[in-house]
């Protein structure tokens, strides 16, 4: 069957690229024209179905680039440098750089750690309160904080009672290996492998439900209608590896071996304990007029001031876009 197709008139079609050259050069109209988006984001088992997206060709380089960092603390620095307009953090990690004026929404829920957060420890340190007078390297200004501050407040020790050692993900290894701690605060892909050097599970994310969120969080002032095809694009592009994550997971392992550094059998391991919300799921937690992000936001909220981690409470104003999120939840 023939399909009928318009052509413009030859005029009419000059005037129209004449004007789309204008807008471009326009400062004011800069939002007509589409523009792409740089994320940070480092590695992390959540974060991994957009790797796998980039890699099978369903993200288009000319909408999204992937801007691969070393931790969370590389990500957020990122981010306050103006080199990306947004990042794949944890909630706590947003509530931090809002605090310092990086002005941040989330449209999209990766994650809910459900055990895939932890704190290891070497053999002979079988308590809570055996932490005392211990080193624990954790990422400073990183989820790693919070859960160091959870860690402790469950074993009823204070920040002086133990040795607080900064440590970037990606150093753990290291400085365990160099004996330069006795736990850590760490998380998947890191933790198997510290678990196979010897490092022993004592508390995780599964004691403090719902307040370790991993969210792709972007500068407001980039949410306009000249990046929206791209922020779509990205979430469209992230919930079709999720579907294929759900359908195929060994084939899914196996693509996303090399990047996450592990052997394929041992790859969706690294998912055991999270939570991984898919489009529906993420509407369901993101949109409505009380979603369910901003309760648990406003609790996370308190236990950071209590903690000393926030200054004061996150207003939550501007905290959630839930209208980048697919059109229909059943057809991305």
């Amino acid at each position: 069957m023939a399909v009928k197709t318009r052509t413009l008139p030859r005029r009419q079609f000059i005037n129209a690229a004449a004007g789309l050259a204008l807008a471009q050069t326009l400062p004011g109209c800069a939002w007509l024209v589409e523009q792409p988006v740089a994320i940070a984001v480092h590695v992390w088992a959540g974060y991994e179905p957009m790797f796998l997206a980039r890699s099978e060709g369903w993200l288009e380089e000319s909408k999204v680039r992937l801007v691969e960092t070393a931790s969370a603390t590389d990500s957020l620095q990122a981010l306050a440098e103006g080199r990306v307009a947004g990042a794949a953090l944890t909630l706590d990690e947003v509530f931090k750089a809002r605090e310092n004026g990086l002005p941040l929404s989330v449209v999209l829920i990766f994650d809910i750690s459900a055990g895939a957060d932890m704190l290891v420890v070497r053999p002979g340190i079988t308590r809570l309160a055996d932490l005392k007078a211990q080193r624990i390297g954790f990422e400073q200004g990183a989820v790693g904080e919070l859960m160091l501050a959870e860690v402790l407040r469950s074993a009823g020790l204070s920040k002086s009672d133990v040795t607080r050692v900064p440590l970037t993900i990606d150093r753990q290894p290291e400085a365990w290996q160099r004996q330069q701690v006795d736990a850590l605060i760490t998380y998947e892909p890191m933790a198997s492998q510290l678990l196979a050097l010897g490092a022993l599970r004592l508390f995780d994310s599964r004691q403090i439900p719902n307040t370790i969120v991993d969210v792709l969080a972007i500068r407001s002032d980039t949410l306009d209608a000249g990046h929206a095809s791209a922020v779509r694009h990205l979430l469209a592009g992230h919930f079709r590896a999720l579907d294929h994550l759900a359908r195929n997971p060994q084939d899914a392992a196996y693509r996303m071996a090399r990047h996450l550094n592990l052997p394929a059998d041992q790859v969706m391991r690294a998912f055991k304990g999270l939570v991984l919300p898919d489009a529906t799921n993420n509407y369901r937690l993101l949109a409505g007029a009380s979603p369910a992000l901003l309760v648990s936001a406003r609790k996370l909220s308190a236990i950071m001031v209590n903690s000393e981690l926030l200054k004061k409470d996150d207003p939550l104003n501007a905290l959630i876009r839930a209208d980048f999120l697919p059109a229909d939840a059943l057809k991305y």
